[in-house]
């Protein structure tokens, strides 16, 4: 555990640079190579790309992404019990890069394989890496939210430099020398990693929870059948013993996973041995899962529909210069770290004047600004309905207006999972919570199936369909806040824990 008084990172504990700049090379890795994908599957054979249908592409997308938030609750799980937060995250950047590595060899039919091995690399760390940065800090060290703070802006730089990075190379030289950059992005996280290790001094070096012998053996053993199994469907799956259709089966995960979610949580209500006041906060917290589930919905459209509208029917040309179709994408982390310090600013001025919204009211606002943003769209697809190219400032303004509704609820609902779960399920409630990331990604790529390249009059429809419902839901949730909001203020009593930032995201 580093002490109060290390200062060697910008004031802060000299470990946070390790975690800063792993983190941010694993999302330059991640990012600008998930900001390919739809555009990689849908491509022609004649562009070198997997020339599949749009559905089946967004589909493939929606389960890649909600699997890596899913892997996540496994991956905290070993690192906890078998390995520790430190070899998690390194073990996971190896597995990471390796996938980064068979996508950019030029075949086919190795593109899955490596697909699944960065959802399970990045199962590992992710979780992992972000826990650690907690862990670099007494109880009572008031350095730590400033810290998540540090920690969120090397995500967001990362993102940024994966975006602009990867979708230069594609353009410039070809799908698979992208996908090596992403690879050689994550050797030098690792390699950071590995040298500055020792600035961690001693945080996630080992499990936090002691099993018997036995009980590691059995664990290893579970794992172990898993992968062998893993491997076994996609060897069938490469030589067509086994046949899946990818929107059938995002359907049934979609559904699958929204049941464990409903099914745990009820368990926990029901058979947690609350008491009122927690039973209370279970349900306001409920209702910021549900906006959760549909703002990611609607946010995670950018790397599906919106990336296919960028690329179609969007005037990229500026003189000469064709703007690469993925760059549109970092618009978003561009004004994440423009924005961040303002939204912060405007709750604590709320708050100085009185006036403090309630988590539920927060999310709903965020969840209405998103899906505002698809309003912009609709009119976009209508000009591209009519034949002509949309000027780029149509999608900036959509990814303006999701960031800003990124920035209402992504770091606040966290904050409230914290805060509002009973506190010996606090854990447990946060994977929980990040099923409805898995949840809204899945749904993400459904919807986006719908957007036909072929038929653009139907776009206008699809975008506004998204937004009202958006709408409706965050009216609804507003609702029933002028109830829940009094749940809320019970979290108040007796809560001496310490929770997210609110200044943090996933």
């Amino acid at each position: 555990m580093q002490s109060n008084k290390s200062t060697s990172f910008f004031g802060h504990p000299a470990g946070l640079s390790t975690l800063f700049f792993t983190e941010m090379w694993e999302r330059m890795s991640y990012y600008g190579m998930r900001v390919l994908l739809v555009l990689f599957m849908t491509a022609s054979l004649q562009e070198n790309g997997l020339s599949m249908t749009v559905a089946s592409a967004t589909a493939i997308y929606g389960l890649y992404t909600g699997a890596v938030y899913f892997m996540g609750l496994p991956g905290g799980w070993i690192a906890d019990r078998l390995l520790g937060g430190q070899k998690s995250v390194w073990y996971g950047g190896i597995i990471i890069m390796c996938g980064h590595v068979v996508l950019a060899i030029p075949s086919d039919s190795t593109f899955f394989i490596g697909l699944v091995l960065v959802v399970l690399g990045t199962g590992l760390l992710k979780p992992n890496i972000g826990a650690m940065v907690g862990e670099l800090y007494s109880p009572e060290d008031e350095r730590r939210d400033s810290g998540y703070t540090i920690y969120y802006m090397g995500i967001n730089l990362g993102s940024f430099v994966g975006y602009l990075l990867i979708g230069w190379m594609q353009v410039s030289m070809g799908w698979h020398w992208a996908f090596g950059a992403a690879a050689v992005g994550m050797a030098i996280g690792l390699i950071q990693y590995k040298i500055t290790t020792p600035k961690l001094d001693g945080a996630g070096a080992t499990p936090t929870v002691i099993m018997s012998e036995a009980a590691v053996k059995r664990s290893w053993t579970i794992i172990a059948a898993g992968l062998i199994g893993l491997v076994a469907v996609i060897y069938m799956m490469m030589t067509g013993m086994l046949v899946m259709d990818p929107v059938t089966m995002a359907q049934s995960t979609a559904i699958v996973i929204t049941a464990v979610f409903l099914l745990f949580y009820a368990g926990i209500f029901f058979f947690g041995e609350l008491n009122g006041d927690e039973k209370r906060r279970l349900g306001a917290l409920f209702l910021i899962c549900v906006a959760s589930s549909c703002f990611w919905a609607g946010f995670e459209q950018a790397g599906s529909s919106l990336n296919l509208f960028a690329r179609d029917y969007t005037e990229r040309m500026v003189g000469t210069f064709e703007i690469p179709t993925s760059w549109f994408q970092f618009s978003n982390s561009g004004f994440i770290i423009i924005l961040s310090p303002f939204i912060a600013a405007l709750w604590i001025n709320l708050a100085k004047r009185m006036i403090t919204p309630s988590y539920g009211i927060k999310c709903a606002i965020g969840l209405i600004i998103m899906a505002s943003g698809f309003i912009v769209m609709f009119f976009a697809a209508q000009i591209a309905a009519s034949g002509l190219k949309v000027a780029p400032y149509w999608l900036i303004t959509t990814y303006f207006l999701h960031t800003v509704g990124e920035l209402c609820l992504s770091p606040v609902a966290l904050s409230a999972v914290s805060k509002l779960s009973p506190k010996r399920f606090a854990g447990q409630m946060m994977g929980a919570f990040v099923l409805t990331y898995s949840i809204g990604n899945i749904i993400a790529g459904l919807l986006a199936g719908h957007f036909d390249p072929d038929n653009v009059a139907e776009m206008p429809n699809l975008y506004i369909q998204i937004s009202l419902f958006s709408i409706a839901i965050g009216i609804v949730i507003a609702l029933f806040t002028l109830k829940t909001r009094h749940w809320e203020k019970l979290a108040e009593k007796n809560d001496n824990g310490h929770h997210i930032p609110e200044n943090a995201t996933m």
